[in-house]
């Protein structure tokens, strides 16, 4: 399947549960070509700031994300990935998305790494997004080693 602006626009939005509030990339499809990451814009249509560069709307994987983060999955990530490896890779990612920013722009900016997290791990989601579309995140990489004990 290949789909045009206007299908990315239209599948994007029911995958959210709503219209997205700012400009975003589709950066990982499935085998089918439905969209599994986005990449956002630093900042919303509004000028609010976006700090999740990576978001992961394929519907599958996020419920089998969500069984692991229910199953104490951030916590134990947190506890066997080096937490100088989780400190680089927000870096990392914070570096990215404020790249995108305009160089005229005024105003408030996106803080933090993965997902908006300032240290250690919040979301599985937004790293399992960032290792996905090619981003070299040790947690997503976890979360990955996993996911087959997850699915149904």
């Amino acid at each position: 399947m290949i789909a045009s602006d206007e299908d990315d626009r239209h599948l994007v939005a029911e995958l959210l549960g709503r219209p997205p509030q700012g400009p975003y990339e589709v950066v990982v499809r499935s085998a089918t070509g439905l969209p599994m990451v986005l990449r956002n814009g630093p900042l919303l249509d509004d000028g609010t700031p976006m700090p999740t560069r990576y978001w992961l709307v394929d519907p599958g994987l996020r419920v089998v994300i969500g069984r692991l983060e229910a199953d104490g999955g951030v916590r134990r990530a947190e506890a066997e990935i080096d937490p100088g490896a989780i400190a680089d890779a927000h870096a990392r990612y914070a570096a990215e998305r404020d790249a995108a920013l305009p160089l005229d722009h005024v105003g408030p900016r996106p803080s933090a790494g993965v997902g908006g997290t300032r240290q250690g791990v919040k979301c599985l989601h937004a790293h399992y997004a960032w290792f996905l579309a090619d981003g070299d995140d040790p947690v997503g990489r976890w979360v990955d080693e996993r996911l087959s004990d997850y699915q149904s």
